[in-house]
This record gives C-alpha cells, sequence and structure tokens, in this order.
C-alpha cells in the first residue's frame, strides 16, 4: 500500500499531463501528495522523514514552475530529490551509520559489508538517476521528458531493485529464530 501511495503523484502527474499541460499536472502532483501526507497524519500514522522531504521539493519546485510559468524547476525536482537521498546515505555514512540496515533491520540480516555495499551502490544508482533526468530535461521535449519520469526512471527504479534483490538473496544470514527451530524440532 505504501508503494502505491509514494508513486501516485506520479501517476497522477503523468495523467493530468497527458490531459492538460505541465503546469495543471504540477499543482495536481503537489495537491496530491498535500492530501497524501494529510491522509497519512489523520490516520495516526507517523509522517517519514522522506515524506516531509519530497513535500518541501514538490511544494518549493512545483511552486517556482507554477509561480513563474517555466517548467525547468519541475524537471529539477527528480534530480534534487535523489541528490539529497543519495547525500544523505553519504552523511550517514561518514557518521558511521547505515540507513538502509537501520531501516531493513527487521526485514534483512546481512552483514555489514554487504550494508555498505548496498548502501553505496543506492547512492551510485541515485547519482545517475540524477543525472540521467538532467539529461533527458535537456536533451528532449518535456512530453519525452514526462514519459521517461513516469515509465523510464520507474522502470530502471524496478530493474535496479530486482538486481538489488538477486545480490542480497546471497548473503542473507538466518535470523536467531530459524537457526534455532531446526534444533529444537530435532531435537524434541
Amino acid at each position: 500500500m505504501k508503494l502505491i501511495l509514494d508513486f501516485l503523484p506520479i501517476v497522477v502527474f503523468y495523467g493530468v499531463f497527458k490531459l492538460a499541460n505541465i503546469y495543471i499536472a504540477t499543482g495536481a502532483a503537489i495537491a496530491v501528495t498535500l492530501v497524501l501526507l494529510a491522509w497519512t497524519k489523520l490516520s495516526g500514522r507517523p509522517i517519514e522523514l522522506m515524506q516531509w522531504a519530497g513535500l518541501v521539493i514538490i511544494v518549493v519546485f512545483g511552486g517556482a514552475t507554477l509561480y513563474l510559468q517555466d517548467e525547468t524547476f519541475i524537471k529539477w525536482k527528480p534530480t534534487v530529490l535523489y541528490l539529497l537521498l543519495a547525500l544523505g546515505l553519504g552523511v550517514a555514512r561518514l557518521r558511521g551509520k547505515n540507513v538502509l540496515a537501520t531501516m531493513m533491520k527487521n526485514q534483512l540480516i546481512l552483514p555489514e559489508p554487504i550494508w555498505n555495499r548496498l548502501s553505496a551502490m543506492w547512492a551510485g544508482f541515485l547519482i545517475a538517476m540524477a543525472i540521467l533526468n538532467l539529461t533527458i530535461a535537456y536533451s528532449f521535449d518535456t512530453e519525452t521528458w514526462v514519459n521517461f519520469k513516469m515509465f523510464g526512471s520507474m522502470g530502471l527504479t524496478f530493474v535496479f531493485v530486482l538486481l538489488q534483490a538477486v545480490y542480497v538473496n546471497r548473503h542473507i544470514q538466518e535470523t536467531p529464530t530459524q537457526a534455532i527451530e531446526p534444533s529444537i524440532t530435532k531435537g524434541g
């Protein structure tokens, strides 16, 4: 459910762009993001730091697009978000923390070097996506950029996540309960 909510503003942006124009699509993306965060808050769930960051970025860059009637700002939004995520991963590592390990420690047990590699791979991927977004934004027309935003960036992210899953699968360690259970059933 969370994944659907995370991508809903992009889907709405794309749909409204196809029906109207980039400015109405930008306004719709801002509105949907605000509604989703309000709904999250009203339903008693905490709003994560990334959701706040996404809201600030869409309001600032989307707002600049609407106010100045210049689509350049909304085209920069994904790049800024990607770079902030990569910077966050890097700063956390410099401080001796691994954001991915902290977020996923209840789902996966991996050796620390693997968590560090995953974090570095994600930072590299995010930087590459930031560069690719700007390349598409400045090399092609707006419609091509919107199509890339909807299908290209989501598709590349999906492929990257699948590759990460294959990599992680080779390094998953058993949880303490999984390691204990076989000896309990054999002994008793």
